[in-house]
């Protein structure tokens, strides 16, 4: 279980990253390729061992990506809520970034030598880009995917920031359900709230199937049950800070169903007869880290 301090007027924002899903097991760019979580990234209980998790902490709201394998993930997130049960609200601004004519494509960790990387994608081959600024045709930059996380942080944290010290009310916790990438923008953009106003760098990156990651929002001179009174021209500074980064305390015991159910889509209506029929186990990467995530964002060079 989470056990989350109560200072006065402090509002948590947890950034949540998916279950493992099918394209997780492949090799291959999936962003916005709609692919379903994997029995073991849900019943095998990834999801719900997440969820279990963070029951003892009552979301005033859940937010999540549309994509089925982050909303599959906040539905078991919400499913072990307490009563009454948060809102859960889905997304596009907390999509994965988009892949382009690249999505579902093999990805390539290097790049063939002698040829531009405008000659790879003619050839249908898609090496990993090293620039922020860089991305497959028809899809996403890094630098696109930032200015979507500043409208989900405005719209889904800083909003009930701004309520919250007006009311001068604490126990303000929001979960953000999204992707690795994605929230590897959100977090330095939320960051930037801080009165500070320093770029935090992009260093919160790797993250596992269901970590979670906390940030803690502060008014400064804010008091419980005092409530603050400032228009939107004239907004009182805060402390933002990370306190928690890529926790998976809940996977330690996670284990991948034998003869291969794990690695096959979760159905709810079959989850016994992939084991009627058997198939054969694929090699798995250390718990939370499915084999092409290993890639997804860890261990790549980008530059800053």
């Amino acid at each position: 279980m989470v056990t989350l301090r109560q200072p006065k007027l402090t509002v948590y924002s947890l950034e949540v990253r998916h279950g493992e899903s099918l394209d997780n097991l492949k090799s291959v760019w999936a962003g916005w390729k709609d692919a379903p979580l994997s029995n073991h990234g849900k019943c095998s209980t990834q999801a719900r061992a997440a969820g279990q998790s963070l029951s003892n902490v009552h979301f005033t709201a859940i937010y999540a990506s549309d994509l089925l394998r982050a909303y599959t993930t906040a539905q078991a997130i919400h499913e072990a809520q307490s009563e009454p049960k948060p809102p859960l609200t889905k997304s596009t601004l907390l999509r994965e970034q988009h892949w382009g004519i690249a999505e579902g494509q093999p990805w390539l960790l290097g790049t063939k030598p002698g040829i531009s990387v405008e000659e790879h994608f003619a050839q249908g081959i898609y090496p990993v880009l090293h620039e922020r600024w860089q991305k497959f045709p028809e899809g996403e930059s890094l630098e696109d995917v930032v200015k979507r996380a500043e409208k989900a942080i405005d719209e889904f944290v800083m909003t009930h920031v701004w309520e919250a010290a007006r009311q001068g009310r604490k126990n303000t916790h929001i979960a953000l359900v999204s992707h690795g990438i994605c929230i590897s923008e959100l977090i330095p953009v939320l960051v930037m709230k801080d009165a500070s106003g320093q770029h935090p760098g992009h260093r919160w990156r790797g993250l596992l199937n269901t970590a979670w990651t906390r940030i803690t929002v502060n008014v400064k001179g804010s008091k419980e049950g005092e409530p603050m009174a400032f228009t939107e021209n004239n907004l009182p500074p805060l402390d933002v800070q990370v306190t928690d980064f890529n926790r998976s305390d809940h996977l330690a015991s996670m284990k991948r169903q034998k003869g291969g159910i794990g690695s096959s889509a979760y159905d709810p209506k079959q989850q016994d007869i992939r084991s009627f029929f058997g198939g054969s186990a694929k090699p798995t990467a250390p718990e939370g880290r499915s084999e092409s995530n290993a890639h997804d964002e860890a261990d790549i060079e980008i530059s800053e």
